[in-house]
């Protein structure tokens, strides 16, 4: 009976240690929960002699170090060119296009393209970016060709509007001008061309892609000034026997008055006398 009596006691004293021993560790327990973690600055795990190398620059993790690694690992002693990824310099990218075929120096860009058709400067320039942006040879020609191909059909273009604006000047100029417009366009462009210049006169290209020799109001001011000057040589018309308008119709007038041949068919001169007023009257239509 005496030892089932001390043995309750004796496991009451363990359960009570034991809950004095939980009641001790829980305040351990509670500050371990609340600590937080500290963030680790990526740089700091860098060596100090490693820190400044720019390649590292690209990483702010150590994953992203890691995959970086391991993708450089697997490329290693493989017939392949890596494929540059974010982290990737500049020295990077430019390794690769010479694995490509990039040429090491912008002066060696060959094209297969006749040489008055490319403007040498212009040439040497583009071979400059086309070597910084790391462009394959074949790359850079078919750019050179689309780009001559477009200046060939802008030349052809503006020959076009060219022509068509001449075309409209001179249909203005001959109904403002009338019977008298070949003389006056004649004296017109040979002041114009003494004064100017063929060179100046054919290859100035006004605002509104008229060239300065086809320009309406050019031709209307060194028109007027040749009338002003008609008496010197330089602006005198090649061709004879220009009549006014005022000319005409006095012509006209004296060949179909009252009794000329102009109303007599059976006289020797009635068939000239019509085809002259015919004449007369178209050209004072224009």
């Amino acid at each position: 009976m005496e030892n089932q009596t001390t043995a309750p006691e004796v496991q009451s004293e363990q359960t009570e240690n034991v809950v004095q021993n939980n009641t001790e560790a829980t305040p351990q327990t509670v500050l371990t929960e609340t600590e937080q973690p500290k963030e680790v600055n990526f740089k700091d795990l860098i060596p100090e002699s490693f820190r400044e190398e720019k390649a590292l620059d690209n990483f702010n993790n150590m994953e992203d170090f890691v995959k970086s690694y391991l993708h450089a690992q697997k490329m290693v002693g493989a017939d392949k060119i890596p494929v540059p990824n974010k982290h990737s310099t500049d020295e990077d990218w430019n390794e690769v296009f010479k694995r490509l075929g990039a040429p090491n120096n912008p002066e060696d860009y060959k094209y297969d393209i006749k040489d008055q058709e490319l403007d040498s400067n212009q040439v040497q320039e583009f071979n400059k970016t086309a070597h910084r942006l790391g462009l394959l040879p074949k790359q850079a020609e078919r750019i050179i060709k689309f780009y001559n191909e477009m200046n060939t059909q802008a030349d052809v273009d503006n020959q076009k509007v060219f022509e068509a604006k001449q075309t409209e000047a001179m249909a203005d100029l001959k109904k403002e001008f009338g019977p008298t417009y070949t003389k006056r366009l004649d004296q017109a462009k040979k002041l114009a061309t003494e004064t100017l210049g063929n060179e100046m006169l054919n290859n100035t290209v006004l605002k509104d892609g008229t060239r300065l020799g086809d320009s309406v109001e050019v031709i209307k001011a060194f028109s007027m000034l040749a009338d002003k000057l008609s008496e010197d040589e330089i602006i005198k018309g090649e061709g004879t026997g220009y009549q006014t308008a005022s000319e005409i119709e006095k012509e006209i007038s004296e060949l179909t008055e009252d009794g000329s041949p102009y109303w007599q068919k059976t006289h020797p001169n009635h068939a000239k006398t019509v085809d002259r007023v015919f004449k007369l009257r178209e050209q004072l239509n224009g």
